[in-house]
């Protein structure tokens, strides 16, 4: 007897656990759970922790209180200019009503495949009606907000209320067409070349405005340095005009002379030059011994010298006599060379 009020405990022990076990159920805190029983709705628990139910009677729901994401397939929308563009958009909801929800969508796959085409719709309607670049441009957030109120209004009608609130509508890419991107992109390079053929255009007419400016300041500059020059030796060579004038008035006989002596160095080149004059010639008239003497006895009368002075002079006529007698052979043998 002992034993089967054991066993007969302890199955009540274990029908017992079974019963709290279905009768009992957790809500997590990103979760809301909706009781039903037979199909009917009987409540929501949105407060998370250990909550009971009916077993066997009532069944347990669980959705998400998260904010949820949606991302339909990449559409091509038409354009207001006739422009085909490849739209690829996502949604972000939330599930404000969860009996509703559970009446109209039963569950967040079906959402999903309900709410596609509403969002598709939305996109149309809208992008349909602007062009390509104010999709690219600042009022694109006034299209996402405008999408946006148009998905909301479209999911909470008295007909078909979801019990969700769309947050946020974006658009992740829209690209043209291959066949009319490469169009687009042909279009932009030409007029890319063409911008860059008229800065090079601009360019070698800047080039070709500064080469000439500085051409022009260049034969200015060299122009008057070559007046300047041109001033400087003038001046130069009238001082020397001015010094050999002065010196020639002094001595006559001597300038006549030493010019001649600059003659010979500038002329008679051991390397280069050849001459066949005669020694008698005006050109060495300086290697004559007349010319010497003459020379010399010129000086005498000028100077009136003593006659001490007359016998040098004497002395150095035998000597420019004997020069000349040697230099006198040694053009005759420069023009024989």
């Amino acid at each position: 007897m002992r034993s089967n009020a054991l066993l007969i405990g302890g199955v009540v022990l274990v029908a017992l656990a079974i019963l709290v076990y279905l009768a009992t159920f957790t809500v997590h805190q990103t979760q809301q759970a909706v009781i039903v029983q037979f199909g009917a709705i009987q409540r929501t628990i949105e407060r998370p922790g250990l909550h009971f139910k009916v077993p066997f009677l009532q069944d347990v729901q669980y959705l998400e209180r998260r904010v949820l994401n949606l991302d339909p397939e990449a559409e091509t929308i038409v354009l207001a200019d006739q422009r085909r563009l490849i739209v690829d958009a996502f949604v972000r909801y939330r599930i404000t009503e969860p009996q509703q929800f559970i009446r109209v969508a039963i569950s967040e796959n079906n959402l999903r495949n309900r709410l596609e085409p509403i969002v598709n719709n939305a996109l149309r309607s809208v992008l349909g009606t602007v062009l390509l670049p104010t999709i690219l441009s600042e009022e694109r957030d006034n299209l996402m907000q405008q999408i946006t109120s148009s998905v909301n209004d479209a999911v909470n009608t008295e007909q078909s209320n979801f019990g969700i609130e769309v947050l946020d509508v974006r658009i992740v890419r829209a690209d043209l067409l291959p066949e009319v991107s490469q169009a687009v992109y042909a279009r932009m390079r030409a007029e890319r070349e063409r911008d860059a053929a008229e800065f090079r255009a601009q360019g070698e007419e800047q080039f070709q405005t500064i080469t000439a400016e500085a051409d022009r300041q260049a034969t200015v500059i060299q122009a008057e340095a070559q007046r300047q020059a041109e001033i400087l030796r003038g001046e130069g060579e009238a001082e020397r005009t001015n010094i050999l004038a002065e010196a020639f008035e002094r001595d006559p006989d001597f300038f006549e002379f030493y010019r001649t002596m600059q003659a010979y160095e500038a002329a008679l080149k051991p390397d280069s030059t050849r001459f066949v004059l005669p020694p008698e010639g005006e050109f060495f008239r300086f290697f004559n011994s007349d010319l010497n003497a003459r020379g010399a006895g010129g000086a005498a009368a000028r100077g009136g010298s003593a006659p001490g002075a007359g016998d040098n002079a004497g002395g150095g006529s035998g000597t420019g006599s004997g020069t000349a007698g040697g230099t006198g052979s040694q053009p005759a043998a420069a023009a024989t060379q």
